[in-house]
């Protein structure tokens, strides 16, 4: 039976993001096939983009049913509780913070692992760590969370946590120690940035008023 590293963390994060995608559909009159579709694009988006990218081998999810059934499971089983126990907005963004960290360093972690350069491990692990959440919010008509101005440092999260990552790949010989740091930093940042409201500045050119006028 498959118990690597890689194997558990991407279990992991398909089971949170399959949760974030239930989480997401709550009053948007959705149906049970929705929210398990919306589940299913969450956990799968950023892996499927990032292994169709990279052009190594099938994709991680068709190669592997065992993370289909997690998030089916996961789906339905979220389904029902949130149906019968109504949770505050919170749990979303804390549980997406979650599935941001993991999918992130997963992603940077399997490029790596096919020697890729350093930058296209960055853009692999961000790639997987915001893709699947963009097309679950694409698909329930909101804005993604990537580009909401009240963000909080999202993709900023995980372009950090990536980097942070696949530096210490470089110059450290301990990857389950790299692994940690990598993951903390991601999640680290991201909760900061949620707690104190930490964001990116906007771009408002200085004669936007003049213009619209």
């Amino acid at each position: 039976m498959k118990l690597s590293l890689q194997y558990l963390l991407e279990n992991f994060g398909v089971t949170v993001a399959a949760i974030t995608g239930v989480l997401a559909a709550r009053g948007k009159n959705v149906d049970l096939f929705g929210v398990i579709v919306l589940a299913l694009v969450t956990a799968f988006g950023g892996g499927t983009i990032r292994d169709v990218a990279l052009g190594r081998g099938p994709v991680f999810w068709t190669e592997d049913p065992s993370f289909l059934i997690n998030a089916f499971v996961t789906a339905v089983v979220a389904f029902y509780l949130v149906r019968y126990h109504e949770l505050p907005p919170a749990p979303l963004l804390v549980a997406d913070a979650f599935a941001l960290a993991f999918f992130t360093i997963v992603g940077a972690r399997k490029a790596l692992t096919f020697g890729v350069a350093p930058s296209i491990a960055v853009a692999m692990g961000v790639i997987t760590g915001v893709a699947g959440g963009i097309g679950r919010d694409l698909l329930i008509g909101v804005i993604p969370l990537v580009f909401r101005p009240q963000i909080y440092l999202y993709a900023t999260a995980a372009f950090f946590g990536a980097s942070v990552y696949v530096l210490l790949c470089q110059w450290s010989p301990h990857p389950q120690a790299n692994l940690v740091l990598g993951t903390s930093a991601v999640l680290l940042l991201r909760l900061a940035g949620i707690r104190w409201k930490i964001a990116l500045p906007l771009f408002r050119p200085k004669n936007a008023a003049g213009s619209s006028a």
